[in-house]
């Protein structure tokens, strides 16, 4: 439980994460698909670079800031994945441009007439994948007509230069079982092919079809042939979503938190050091509870404050006492770095490193 640590700490375990990178490195070369993880899990220039030298094609990022911090790190190919809007944006688009071969994601003409001015007074044309949307309706245009139509319209605009498209299929993580995911992957697939094939056809240039999710591409092997580049992210350490979904078993679950008892105030009741601040309030995609107890089977956090988590259980199973520390999985990895900035590498049961979130704050 690593006592040298103050609680709550977040600990990696870094063969764990080694093994993770290694497996999807493999099953996407068998299927001969890049990778361009996102980074928005780890937020990391450590981990990032672990990702490249296991095969990786570059990086995306959910935000400019993230984009900047890691092209100062010296990365220089990067997939901003998020619609840019605003003057202030354009102009930081602007100096990236200059000084990295950086593309973004565009789904509305404003956008788009934005980054054909950033194009123009760069020197260079801005590449664009059009977002498809992929049913979560968060963003994209919608396959077929639309999207033939839009990217006819982007043609128009002598800064952009269209490089193909991107989708995220988020309703996977409503699937419960592998072959229900294995399904949704085919669905994908058809999906981007179909309008990759509409904009060929319609005399659009489609080089990259960039989708998948750390589920679907851990089935690599059913977006062959449909996807040029997928942009895991969650697969380097896991989560509680993870495994009960069942793609993933606590083994592989990297990233944990160590907390401390601190209160006992009934029989069945304990009081941990950490709480939305450390764990998030984020719920699991089939489960309940704000994370998974190591070791302690029937114990649940049944709720979170800002700094403390409400711990339940059998008395007549479980013993825990002031003074304990615990070991939690939590439902989402992705946001853990980023509420702490920094994890403690560890390697069998030992300290090794800190390893700071580089990125962490980049929401903007």
């Amino acid at each position: 439980m690593y006592k040298e640590l103050s609680t709550p700490a977040v600990i990696v375990d870094l063969d764990t994460v080694e093994n993770n990178i290694r497996n999807m490195a493999e099953k996407l070369s068998a299927a001969g698909i890049d990778h361009r993880p996102h980074i928005k899990t780890h937020k990391s220039v450590k981990f990032a670079r672990m990702q490249l030298a296991a095969g990786a094609r570059g990086i995306t990022t959910a935000k400019l800031s993230e984009a900047e911090v890691f092209a100062e790190a010296g990365f220089d190919d990067i997939l901003v994945a998020h619609s840019i809007v605003g003057e202030d944006n354009r102009e930081r688009l602007a100096a990236l441009h200059r000084k990295i071969d950086v593309r973004v994601t565009v789904d509305s003409l404003e956008s788009a007439v934005g980054l054909s001015a950033v194009g123009e007074k760069t020197g260079k044309p801005v590449k664009v994948l059009i977002e498809i949307d992929g049913g979560l309706h968060r963003g994209g245009r919608q396959p077929g007509q639309d999207a033939v139509d839009f990217a006819r319209e982007l043609q128009r605009l002598p800064g952009i230069e269209i490089e193909g498209i991107m989708g995220y299929f988020g309703l996977v993580y409503k699937e419960n079982t592998v072959p229900e995911i294995a399904e949704y992957a085919k669905y994908e697939a058809q999906t981007v092919n179909r309008v990759a094939s509409d904009l060929r056809k319609a005399g659009i240039p489609v080089s990259v079809v960039s989708s998948g999710s750390t589920p679907t591409s851990l089935l690599g092997e059913h977006l062959r042939g449909a996807v040029t580049e997928v942009r895991a992210g969650n697969y380097i350490f896991y989560d509680v979503s993870a495994v009960e979904i069942g793609f993933a078993e606590e083994r592989d679950c990297a990233l944990r938190v160590i907390a401390t008892v601190i209160s006992t105030p009934l029989p069945g009741m304990a009081t941990i050091d950490a709480g939305t601040k450390t764990l998030t309030s984020d719920k699991s995609h089939h489960g309940n509870g704000f994370g998974r107890l190591v070791g302690l089977p029937g114990a649940e956090i049944a709720s979170l404050n800002e700094e403390h988590g409400f711990v339940r259980f059998d008395p007549e199973r479980v013993s825990l006492r002031v003074g304990d520390r615990v070991e939690i999985i939590p439902n989402h990895s992705c946001v853990i770095p980023n509420l702490n900035g920094r994890v403690f590498g560890v390697r069998r049961g030992k300290l090794e490193e800190t390893i700071p979130v580089d990125a962490r704050g980049c929401d903007f």
